[in-house]
């Protein structure tokens, strides 16, 4: 079987992002059987206090008082979960930033990239746009790199960079037709994946 490079990407980002949603969850579950402890202690000593002015007045209240702690408690428990999941997926943008600077490991999954787009594109000469370190890359072994990814049909590579941390966008000579196989690009593609992940492993009951 041969190897999809761009498929290992994407499951090395999803085995990554468990494993970094893994490392958050203990913080997570500390933090919120902290707020919980703040929250019943603060009711428990509001609720002796008003028994002794007026029972049915800390009654009252005390239905009142549940209610606030129960919307503070939810709106911060969002907010720490919201946190956990940006801290994971910024992790991942480190972690393509690693695999961007290892060119042993980057450049067959670059070609992989660039060949699945050349796939998708219905057209005989194929300009190929990089970020200004690839294109550094490639000066002088271009065409050797590019030889087989695309049988049949030219990629000629663009002479301007592209703003992007990795990858490839791809389009026809009269830029109709566009892959963005950029890493931006991907993640964009993967980003709901991904968060819907992260939260189903940093808090797996509440779904």
């Amino acid at each position: 079987m041969i190897n999809d490079p761009a498929a290992d990407l994407e499951a090395s980002l999803i085995a990554r992002a468990e494993m970094l949603a893994s490392e958050f969850l203990d913080s997570a579950a500390k933090r919120r059987e902290e707020i919980l402890a703040e929250t019943n202690e603060r009711l428990h000593l509001r609720e002796e206090r008003e028994v002794l002015a007026a029972r049915a007045a800390a009654d009252k209240l005390q239905r009142q008082q549940i209610q606030t702690a129960e919307i503070r408690l939810a709106g911060e428990y969002d907010r720490l979960r919201w946190t956990l999941v940006q801290s994971v997926l910024a992790q991942l943008d480190a972690a393509l930033t690693a695999l961007a600077n290892d060119e042993a490991r980057y450049l067959p999954v670059l070609a992989g990239f660039i060949a699945a787009a050349a796939r998708d594109i219905d057209a005989d000469t194929l300009v190929v746009e990089l970020n200004a370190r690839d294109l550094a890359r490639m000066s002088g072994r271009w065409e050797n790199f590019s030889h087989d990814l695309a049988p049949g049909k030219i990629l000629q590579l663009a002479r301007q960079p592209r703003s992007c941390s990795g990858g490839a966008l791809l389009h026809d000579t009269e830029n109709r037709t566009r892959v963005n196989q950029t890493f931006e690009g991907r993640k964009q593609r993967m980003n709901e994946m991904l968060t819907q992940l992260v939260m189903e492993k940093l808090f797996p009951t509440a779904h």
